[in-house]
């Protein structure tokens, strides 16, 4: 099985544990991912809220690319990339305007459709979950996940048209088919204040806290995510936040992709599960996973 595949930005810089542990998984899983040539940054939010053409005009550059490469799909692990790619794609569809900039802009626009594809719903839809519980091989036996989607995987969802957009269950589906237990939660959707961790510190170390206050009162073990920007701030921040609200926060924050790999005993080392600011290493242990 073959697929084009957009690593974006993060994964070669904040988000490599996620670059790595999504390849051997798919190595795992003898998928071969085919990167789009010469491809650039998304833009994420800072280009879409500076100005439209440019929020699209980046992504869609790569959707070009992918189309002259002869691509039929794309896998976007990061959130945001898969976010903005989908957008661009929608905008020059649904947009005569849109697309006429387009073509001026870059030169060209895309020769043929494609499928621009997250990884919950590649994992859960495309590869399958039947094949997935086939090759686990050490079940999350008894691991409470909170499954964190976050704002981007599912929103907005007329154009994305993946999974509810208040209470999506695709990431729920895979850690149960990991043999693990996706847990009840209110916060799987809340926003974790993204880029605003720069200006507005004291905002999202209040929204993180709710997310993992959250957390806490469901019972869960660690949180899973699919976004590179939620799993920095949700990660990185428990030791500011529990220094400011005297909390004691502890949540391992794993990529799916790691929980992936656990569950096919692939080695510890080779899913970045080294890199954490909250180690996973004693919840890890406690359900013998490692």
């Amino acid at each position: 099985m073959s697929f084009g595949y957009y690593p974006g930005c993060s994964a070669h810089a904040t988000a490599k544990e996620y670059e790595k542990s999504m390849r051997e998984v798919c190595n795992a899983f003898n998928i071969q991912l085919e990167e789009v040539e010469d491809w650039n940054c998304c833009g994420a939010t800072p280009a879409h809220t500076t100005k439209e053409e440019l929020g699209v005009a980046l992504p869609y550059a790569n959707i070009v690319n992918a189309s002259k490469q002869g691509l039929e799909n794309i896998i976007a692990p990061c959130a945001a990339c898969y976010n903005r790619l989908k957008v661009a794609d929608y905008e020059v569809h649904h947009s005569a305007t849109m697309k006429e900039r387009m073509n001026y802009i870059i030169g060209e626009t895309a020769e043929k459709d494609l499928r621009i594809i997250n990884v919950l719903e590649f994992f859960r839809d495309v590869y399958g979950l039947d094949k997935i519980k086939v090759e686990v091989k050490k079940p999350l036996k008894d691991l409470k996940v909170a499954c964190y989607y976050g704002c981007l995987l599912v929103r907005p969802g007329k154009i994305l048209q993946f999974d509810d957009e208040e209470d999506p269950t695709s990431m729920d589906e895979l850690i149960s088919a990991l043999g693990g237990t996706p847990v009840q939660w209110s916060a799987k959707t809340e926003c974790c204040g993204g880029s605003h961790a720069i200006p507005l510190k004291d905002v999202v170390l209040d929204l993180v806290k709710k997310i993992l206050d959250s957390a806490r009162i469901a019972g869960a073990d660690c949180i899973a995510v699919a976004c590179p920007l939620c799993q920095a701030n949700l990660d990185m921040r428990q030791e500011q936040i529990n220094k400011k609200y005297k909390t004691d926060f502890k949540f391992p924050i794993l990529y799916i992709t790691q929980l992936l790999g656990l569950a096919l005993d692939i080695p510890v080392k080779n899913l970045g599960l080294t890199s954490q600011f909250i180690s996973p290493a004693e919840v890890l242990k406690e359900h013998n996973l490692v």
